[in-house]
């Protein structure tokens, strides 16, 4: 008798367990679709992680106000009226500082240019503010939604635009800053990078690192783990008092990349309460197919200009990402699609369930997807996760209900550090 209750017991869990993975079959026309996703947009608020658009304010001749065609050589990913055409509310503008010499003059170089990419959105959001308005909390950007207008976070990426300053996490916290991504394509003063060419031994976080974390912690800013290495990740993990997010990241079991994360860094990152928001830069979402006339031109690019986005100067970068274009205009890349990307978040749901996963496009930076290659089309991975079954609860988690827990217990955490 006891055997058999244990059984029923047993079978009613995998019943559970069972419907609150399912999806519910979708028989909408692909119009119903899109209709149906664009309701939900007008109601929850759609949060994208990461773009390096902050760094197209520094041209001078380039207006966020007005529309600019995708389709045209040069244009970039992300302009205002483009958010509203793709169903975008709130967007994380990265002040993205490339990694420089890790001395006095360079530290000093970079904290000047975070500021520059940090005053130009700020500018933006100013000179457009009945169109937009910069949130500090995730209570702002609900804010601002009812108000019929955009969303503007400021985030810093790479930790080396602190240098050896402990105090300037507070210094760019009251600027605006709520995430700070600890580094980008090579090593710094707090941890290794994914992509470290140099010096391929990864050290994980440094003892500075740590109090990096600790700082961040205490004043609540957010901590990202997306560039780390594998042992920077699991060292910030084991560090920080508060959930941490990758702001930019895929899954590796999906698109064998050094700057996924593995299953098991996803488990820890849940099991800490973090989030992976899914890129959309197609080399870490599918594996290019082989193409040998492009891979030639792009190594006798690298080979040219080395590590170009560490550069400062935007003229040459501007220069150089329009040689890139024009490669790609000869050698089209093997774009990944929406539904490679959604798999990425299939993958994540299935591995630890709907509350740890996010969107993060990396806009501008390189991200980009057939479907999806701009913000306008970012209706279209909604309609995506629609003809998979997925409800309109986890559609609003997904698209940054997640994220904003992880703001809210970051914050949270703060305060309770701030009065012990």
């Amino acid at each position: 008798m006891r055997r058999a209750i244990t059984i029923f017991i047993l079978s009613l869990g995998l019943i559970s367990l069972f419907s609150a993975c399912s999806k519910k079959p979708v028989n909408l026309t692909e119009q119903g679709l899109k209709q149906r996703a664009r309701k939900i947009h007008q109601k929850i608020v759609t949060v994208d992680t990461h773009c390096d658009t902050a760094m197209m304010l520094l041209r001078g001749n380039w207006n966020p106000a007005e529309r600019h065609d995708p389709n045209l050589s040069g244009s970039n990913k992300i302009d205002l009226p483009r958010m509203k055409e793709g169903g975008l509310d709130a967007e994380f503008f990265a002040a993205f500082v490339g990694q420089g010499p890790r001395t006095e003059q360079g530290y000093a170089q970079a904290k000047k240019r975070a500021e520059e990419l940090i005053q130009a959105v700020r500018n933006m959001v100013e000179t457009n503010k009945e169109i937009i308005g910069l949130a500090y909390t995730p209570e702002d950007a609900y804010r601002l939604k009812k108000q019929g207008k955009l969303i503007a976070f400021l985030g810093i990426e790479n930790g080396y635009a602190i240098g050896k300053d402990l105090s300037l996490i507070k210094y760019f916290y009251d600027l605006g800053v709520r995430y700070i991504t600890l580094c980008h394509t090579a090593d710094n003063d707090i941890c290794d990078s994914s992509t470290e060419q140099a010096d391929p031994e990864d050290k994980g976080l440094s003892e500075f690192g740590k109090q990096v974390v600790l700082e961040c912690n205490r004043l609540g800013m957010i901590v990202d783990i997306s560039h780390a290495s594998d042992k920077s990740f699991y060292d910030v993990l084991a560090v920080s008092k508060a959930p941490i997010i990758a702001s930019h990241s895929c899954v590796r079991a999906v698109c064998d990349n050094p700057r996924n994360l593995t299953d098991d860094m996803i488990k820890a990152l849940a099991k800490k309460g973090g989030v992976i928001q899914i890129c959309f830069l197609s080399s870490y979402v599918k594996t290019p197919k082989p193409n040998p006339e492009r891979d030639k031109a792009m190594a006798e690019f690298r080979a040219k200009y080395g590590n170009w986005r560490n550069l400062q100067d935007e003229a040459q970068r501007q220069k150089i990402m329009e040689e890139l274009q024009e490669i790609n205009r000869k050698f089209p890349a093997d774009l990944a699609t929406v539904k490679d990307l959604v798999d990425h978040i299939d993958h994540v749901v299935k591995l630890v369930g709907v509350d740890y996963v996010g969107i993060g496009t990396d806009f501008d930076g390189g991200g980009g997807v057939l479907g999806c290659n701009d913000v306008s089309e970012m209706i279209n991975v909604t309609v995506e996760l629609l003809r998979r079954g997925y409800s309109e609860k986890d559609i609003e988690k997904i698209w940054g209900k997640n994220f904003f827990r992880v703001f809210r217990q970051v914050t949270e955490i703060s305060q309770k550090l701030k009065q012990s």
